[in-house]
């Protein structure tokens, strides 16, 4: 005997969202049902191929419909994903579903580091991913992905030719260090880098993607009100690290993001360089910047605190080499791991709220 259908959706009705707060079948996530007399089959589409609660949203559907599986009916569930947005109709980058500015206050604390492996992560976890190097007068994408020679492409559409991002390790990278010597400075005015950023997002062909990071310079400055004032931005990760300067210079970039004119959420705070670790003694942390800092920041604005990077030797050498630790089995890639799901997780979240405002 087949089971009615409402059965199915009903049973399927009390299984929630963790983060979302609603139950699957009101966020329209069960797909593909399909009811034989032996077999009960759908898709779980989830709001992130890096969902960190995929494992517990499958546990409970499969305890939801316990009472038909005891009865020899076997059940196949898919867990897939569709990354969430709520850009559209806009004439600058139309298929870019999120757009996530990675900032810090202070120079020096990581962040093109943080934006590097984060990119790489959630490209291997099946997102199509995009950087943007809009740090003009010292970009570090180029090097980073082991792509100082390579060049942007050309590509006719319609009546003009955009720019073709160069791809590296599965994630599309645009930078200035494409277009000009490396060994050459470049000596711009303030409204000239606000120029090549605008090229980048709006005389570029980046085609679709879940999630375009944009790798912003150091401090508040022209750059980050272009980013803000072109494009509608998904939300903003502060970087920093543990020291009380690299803090106080953290708020400022918080502040920027937090103004009534600019108006982007606060995705998290992610701490870099939190503790060290010696590789010949990988289970001992010390603290040589100090403990806890970003967390502390992290807690007194009320925003998500995505996780903290140890200070390890492999690292720099990565990032040096041109390949981005993450693509490593070192401990350091287990964390940004972590922090990747943890920020698709926000991205989501933050998303639906948007729709719930609009409603």
């Amino acid at each position: 005997m087949i089971v009615p259908k409402k059965d199915i959706l009903n049973a399927l009705s009390t299984v929630q969202d963790p983060d979302l707060k609603k139950d699957l079948i009101t966020l329209g996530m069960i797909q593909k049902l399909n009811i034989e007399e032996d077999k009960i089959s759908f898709d779980v589409v989830l709001t992130t191929p890096a969902c960190p609660l995929k494992a517990k949203i499958k546990s409970d559907c499969e305890e939801s419909l316990k009472k038909y599986t005891s009865q020899g009916i076997e059940l196949a569930i898919n867990m897939t994903s569709q990354v969430t947005t709520t850009r559209s109709n806009h004439n600058i980058l139309p298929d870019v579903k999120n757009v996530i500015a990675i900032a810090s206050g202070k120079g020096g604390v990581g962040k093109s580091t943080v934006t590097s492996n984060l990119a790489v992560v959630l490209a291997k976890n099946g997102a199509k991913v995009g950087i943007i190097d809009a740090d003009i007068f010292g970009p570090s994408i180029p090097v980073m992905f082991n792509a100082e020679n390579a060049k942007p492409g050309i590509a006719k559409r319609e009546d003009r030719n955009l720019m073709v991002p160069v791809e590296q390790y599965g994630v599309k990278l645009l930078s200035i260090g494409f277009l000009a010597p490396p060994e050459n400075a470049v000596v711009w005015r303030g409204p000239m880098a606000s120029s090549a950023l605008r090229q980048f997002l709006s005389d570029s062909h980046w085609g679709e993607l879940d999630y375009l990071l944009i790798d912003l310079p150091p401090g508040t400055s022209d750059i980050h009100l272009t980013l803000v004032q072109t494009i509608p931005v998904t939300g903003a990760v502060i970087v920093t690290t543990p020291q009380k300067v690299a803090l106080a210079d953290a708020q400022k970039g918080m502040a920027m993001f937090r103004q009534k004119q600019i108006n982007v959420p606060i995705l998290g705070v992610i701490e870099n360089m939190a503790y060290f670790t010696p590789e010949e003694l990988p289970e001992n942390k010390y603290y040589i910047f100090g403990k806890g800092g970003g967390k502390k920041l992290a807690n007194r604005f009320e925003v998500p605190f995505l996780g903290e990077i140890p200070l390890v030797q492999g690292i720099r050498e990565s990032g040096d080499e041109g390949t981005p630790v993450a693509l490593t089995d070192e401990m350091t890639a287990k964390a940004f791991d972590e922090i990747s799901q943890e920020l698709a997780r926000q991205i989501s979240i933050v998303n639906a709220s948007k729709e719930l405002v609009k409603v």
